[in-house]
């Protein structure tokens, strides 16, 4: 497939992810059993009742008003589904439930818009490279490609859940109570490669996290063309894993300067 027509394919995905999330209201990225808060309507937004005796000022004034809260919700749902739980900065890390872990493996696994569009994109990166080679550039190639994409990222995603379960470890990403720009990004690459263990005080190295990668990427090996090294495919899994695990980690970090300059408030 030519790069421009995996342009047009992202873009009608960008539009779909853009449809539903107008069409529902997000929740707050924090840990599980936390309240969250309510998105404001709109910066800088006066609570003030305006009065006018104009009716046609009005309804244009409401339709205005309802078109930025949705574009605001629309924002702030898209950067929720990117970066997933977190804990705030200003919250206490407390030992996660199995219950927790439940709901926080489905949500990041199978049951929200994101964890289908992710694996999406990166079958739309794979699609413009001819990776694998074997697979055709049409429509039944992206479809192989991002089933492969979606099956070892599952496979990947199930290990590292029941490993982290079974160590009593971390699975979310939290906030670094520092304020400069170097030691908030020591902490995302740190927490790329430790997590906490079960007092919540310790870190750890994320066996789990990149033993799921391994496992994932060399299981695929099964059902990828050209027969690839199942080693090959684990090691490279891996080094995905700390490139792009360190991205998320660093988007995650500095949501809150991401949402600012989208004129979306709150952490």
């Amino acid at each position: 497939m030519q790069s421009c027509d995996v342009l047009v394919m992202l873009c009608i995905l960008t539009i779909i992810g853009r449809g539903w999330a107008q069409g529902s209201e997000p929740a707050q990225s924090q840990p599980t059993g936390q309240a969250g808060k309510q998105l404001p309507d709109a910066p800088g937004e006066s609570k003030k009742k305006e009065q006018s005796g104009n009716p046609v000022e009005v309804v244009a004034g409401k339709t205005k008003h309802a078109a930025t809260s949705g574009l605001i919700r629309a924002r702030n749902w898209e950067s929720t589904w990117i970066t997933g739980v977190y804990v705030r900065r200003d919250q206490p890390l407390i030992t996660l439930t199995n219950r927790e872990r439940e709901t926080i493996y489905l949500r990041q696994t199978l049951t929200t818009p994101g964890a289908y569009l992710k694996r999406a994109f990166g079958a739309g990166i794979d699609q413009a490279s001819g990776t694998p080679r074997q697979w055709d550039d049409g429509w039944g190639g992206y479809a192989e490609r991002f089933a492969s994409r979606e099956g070892q990222f599952i496979a990947a995603n199930t290990l590292a859940a029941l490993g982290n379960a079974k160590l009593g470890y971390e699975v979310r990403y939290d906030k670094c109570k520092c304020d400069r720009l170097w030691p908030r990004t020591r902490h995302a690459f740190i927490r790329n490669l430790m997590t906490y263990d079960r007092s919540e005080e310790h870190l750890r190295p994320q066996w789990a996290l990149y033993g799921g990668a391994f496992g994932g990427g060399a299981l695929s090996a099964a059902w990828k063309a050209g027969s690839p090294n199942a080693l090959a495919e684990g090691g490279r899994a891996m080094a995905g894993q700390l490139i792009w695990g360190t991205l998320l980690n660093f988007v995650t970090e500095f949501s809150k300067e991401i949402n600012r300059k989208q004129g979306v408030k709150g952490d």
